[in-house]
This record gives structure tokens, C-alpha cells and sequence, in this order.
């Protein structure tokens, strides 16, 4: 596409601002790498695939995360709930211990951790990868899902997470 369109792509700072009027949900990636627990939050989270059960999200290609959890055999999707914002913006955080309290966690059935209190779990395989500008798409085959509170989301939207509001008509 973009030889059909050569210098017809827009800046970045305008390209951010119209994403920011999108609202997303928010994940928090986790995965066991040499047996440490790492973790990053995504807004790019989506479902993929029914058949097989496929889910995806990118990671900025210059994240310190991405290479421990990319040598990861496995990973978690951790579904945060609305009122789970301060765990979104830990896991954003450079330079802190994400999983050191408050962050409660436990070892999922492959050892990735697994964040308390969110709307849902999925434990996935790598299924695969490519290198799409600066980031890296990540494709996971889903092996377990655990659903435990069916409540607001979280959702990210013009920089801020906030929560969902039904109207009322719905």
C-alpha cells in the first residue's frame, strides 16, 4: 500500500492526536522469562481468530520489556477491570518492580503470572510474530481462559484510563 502512496503518510503528533479519541481496553501482557515475572500494559489488545482462538497486540519495538517477554514459551492477558487504573499505570511504568506490592499475583497453570482481581485471564502460545513500523504484532494461540467478573472495563482513551458507561437505552 504504501508504494501506492509514496510520501502520503501523515506526521506522528497529528496521527497520535485523532488515535487518542479512540477508546481501547487495557491488558497487562505477563509472561515467566529465566523465572522472572514480566509485564506490560497494552491498548492494543484484540481478538483475532475464533477458529483457531487467536488474539494479538504490539509492543513498541524498543520496549526493555519486549526481549524477556518475547523469549517467553507462553504469556498471559490479563483483562483489567474499571477499577483497576493504578495496575495499568504500574505496568506502564519504567524503572519500578511491577510485580511487587501491591500488584497481587499468582503462577498461572504454565507458571505466567496472573494478575488478581481482573474481568479475565487467557493463557497463551505464541503463535506468531512480525515486525509491522515500530512495533512488533504479537499473535496468541489461546490454551486456557478463566472469566471472573463480567463488570466495567477499563478503558484508555486521550491519555486517561477511565471507566465504561452503559447508556441508558442499551
Amino acid at each position: 500500500m504504501t508504494e501506492t502512496l509514496p510520501g502520503r503518510a501523515v506526521g506522528a503528533e497529528p496521527f497520535r492526536r485523532a488515535l487518542a479519541v479512540h477508546a481501547s481496553g487495557v491488558v497487562v501482557i505477563t509472561a515467566q522469562s529465566d523465572g522472572v515475572p514480566v509485564g506490560l500494559t497494552a491498548t492494543s489488545f484484540s481478538s483475532v481468530s475464533l477458529e483457531p482462538p487467536l488474539v494479538s497486540f504490539y509492543v513498541d519495538r524498543s520496549s526493555t520489556t519486549w526481549p524477556r517477554l518475547g523469549a517467553a514459551d507462553h504469556f498471559a492477558v490479563n483483562i483489567l477491570a474499571s477499577d483497576q487504573a493504578e495496575l495499568a499505570a504500574r505496568f506502564a511504568r519504567k524503572g519500578v518492580d511491577r510485580f511487587a506490592p501491591p500488584t497481587n499475583w499468582r503462577p498461572g497453570p504454565l507458571g505466567a503470572p496472573l494478575l488478581h482481581g481482573v474481568s479475565a485471564h487467557l493463557v497463551c502460545l505464541p503463535y506468531e510474530r512480525a515486525e509491522v513500523g515500530d512495533h512488533v504484532l504479537v499473535v496468541g494461540l489461546v490454551a486456557e481462559v478463566a472469566t471472573h467478573r463480567t463488570g466495567r472495563p477499563l478503558l484508555y482513551h486521550q491519555g486517561r484510563f477511565g471507566r465504561f458507561l452503559a447508556h441508558p437505552d442499551s
